[in-house]
């Protein structure tokens, strides 16, 4: 029997057994080294745990605030439609027979200086705080707006029907019945202007009121209305002032 040895294997490459040596040497310095290197301290984990924890905490004690205050304001919307249904329904009682008073008088009125089919319509609220009145005509079922509709006549007869209604809510006591209307027919075609001077003696003679209307029309359209005209004229001397009396020229 023979036995035959590889030289190979037994014959060492000096580079080579130079590197397994300096790669031995490193893993025992890096076991070392893990082996004796300090723990970190975690105690600034701690803290910034705990300053988390606390703007937790404060987050949600404001958001508890918010919600209360949301809560509150939620409760007083409630209580304002309540009570903004109720002052409606105690409105309706308290000027329901006041608006309705005026729907009819300011209807005629418009109708007899008119001539056309329109009626008032009032509506009451309760906007902002107050109690409001809101107003528009209507012909034939349809709307129209009081201040654009039939070029401001409209408006001028209503607004006279307000003021004398106005007036009348006032202590006399402390107040005269008192009313200046200044131009009053002053978008009137003239033929209509003795029916509004009519509606407007009536009225005052009605709710004793003492009326002072001023015009631009010609002084024959009042006289059969009018308790006294007086007729301005302009002069050299300033304006004179006239009692006019039907006969005069």
């Amino acid at each position: 029997m023979s036995t035959t040895t590889d030289p190979c294997a037994q014959t060492q490459d000096p580079e080579a057994a130079q590197l397994a040596s300096g790669a031995a040497q490193s893993a025992d310095a890096g076991s070392s080294s893990a082996a004796t290197a300090p723990l970190r301290s975690p105690q600034a984990v701690r803290d910034r745990v705990q300053q988390l924890i606390g703007v937790r905490r404060t987050i949600e004690r404001r958001r508890k605030q918010e919600q209360a205050q949301l809560d509150g304001v939620l409760d007083k919307l409630e209580l304002a439609s309540q009570t903004t249904d109720t002052l409606e329904h105690l409105g309706d009682q308290l000027f329901g027979h006041t608006i309705k008073l005026l729907e009819e008088k300011l209807t005629i009125a418009l109708q007899e200086v008119l001539e056309q089919p329109l009626s008032l319509k009032a509506e009451c609220r309760y906007l902002r705080g107050a109690a409001a009145i809101e107003f528009h005509i209507e012909r034939d079922g349809n709307i129209e707006d009081i201040l654009k509709g039939q070029g401001g006549s409209v408006a001028n007869i209503l607004s006279v029907g307000l003021r004398m209604f106005a007036l009348t809510t006032l202590d006399p006591a402390k107040h005269r019945r008192f009313l200046v209307l200044d131009e009053q027919d002053c978008w009137l075609r003239p033929d209509l202007v003795p029916r509004l001077a009519r509606i407007i003696s009536q009225a005052g003679r009605e709710l004793d009121f003492q009326v002072i209307l001023i015009s631009h029309h010609n002084t024959h359209t009042f006289h059969e209305h009018a308790d006294r005209i007086y007729r301005f004229e302009p002069s050299d001397d300033g304006v004179k002032v006239h009692l006019w009396r039907p006969d005069d020229a």
